[in-house]
């Protein structure tokens, strides 16, 4: 394993961090020949992250649906500074207070997050605020398309760290002999992302998880993806696919539920389907964390 000193620096439903190893794993054979990188959902980036530290490609596209997320991104890229100062100014004042004027704070943060009754680099730092203090760090939207995950009672968040975001910072900012920056940050559909893809890209999408569990956590913005959406996004890796990019998806496995379940089995039966070994720990319930099959689908073999 090489580098790894830049983690996601938020805490994310289906973050990657401990798959990493068996992604890197399964990567092409010819990866370090292939010039782009594509993640068209990007959520807190333990993926990206990587290759970026380990200097994988030439160029990289993050994108996601979720415009605070991608705000999130480009503060930290270019107004690091005043997201510091904002962030700490908010630590201070949540670790002064007692339990029940946390709560007040969070929900009033809460709702200036949700009302846009910001600027951007505040809505950034709300952003970190909230992933810190809700309930089990989750990131889930009404159909209103606002942030409705509740109070989260912590005594210590861990809030940011700043070595951290100041690497992460540094990469955002790198760029290539013509002045561009290396890493472009999209707010689009994951579908919109096709002219940027070629035989010369690796695409990677790590799309919100279909459900493990009855009344499991399923969307992460108010786009609602159900199996409509994965149907959606199997046209559009296939697609891909055709034009000669390399692919791989990650997705819950819905045997764990049901084995008679072949949902993506049958979705994706022309690729390559592989279950891999997770310990997922974003569940209410301590006893339900554990561990638990995904499927890593790529559209070649090693």
């Amino acid at each position: 394993m090489m580098k790894s000193n830049i983690k996601p620096f938020l805490k994310w439903a289906g973050g990657k961090t401990q798959l990493l190893d068996e992604i890197i794993s399964r990567l092409p054979k010819d990866i370090r020949n292939i010039k782009r990188y594509v993640e068209p959902f990007v959520g807190a980036g333990s993926v990206f992250l990587y290759f970026l530290e380990n200097e994988y490609f030439e160029e990289y596209i993050i994108n996601d649906i979720n415009s605070k997320l991608i705000n999130l991104y480009k503060v930290i890229r270019d107004n690091l500074e005043e997201l510091i100062g904002e962030i700490t100014e908010l630590k201070n004042k949540y670790l002064s207070l007692e339990m029940e004027e946390r709560e007040e704070l969070f929900y009033f943060i809460r709702g200036k997050f949700n009302s846009l009754d910001c600027n951007k680099v505040q809505l950034a730092a709300y952003f970190i605020f909230l992933n810190k203090t809700c309930f089990n760090g989750l990131y889930r939207e009404n159909l209103k398309g606002e942030f409705n995950v509740p109070f989260g009672k912590h005594k210590n968040p861990s809030f940011f760290d700043e070595t951290l975001l100041l690497g992460i910072s540094e990469f955002l900012n790198m760029k290539n002999n013509n002045g561009e920056y290396k890493v472009k940050i999209l707010n689009k559909n994951f579908y919109e992302l096709d002219k940027y893809i070629d035989n010369n890209t690796f695409v990677y999408c790590d799309p919100p998880y279909r459900p493990v569990t009855v009344g499991g956590f399923t969307s992460y913005n108010k786009s609602n993806f159900n199996d409509e959406a994965q149907i959606l996004l199997r046209d559009f890796y296939k697609a891909m696919s055709d034009k000669g990019a390399k692919m791989m998806l990650s997705n819950s496995d819905p045997k764990n539920l049901d084995e008679n379940d072949t949902f993506f089995d049958d979705l994706y039966s022309e690729f390559s389907i592989e279950r891999v070994y997770a310990k997922r720990n974003i569940n209410s319930i301590g006893s339900k964390r554990g561990k638990i099959t995904e499927l890593l689908i790529t559209n070649y073999s090693n």
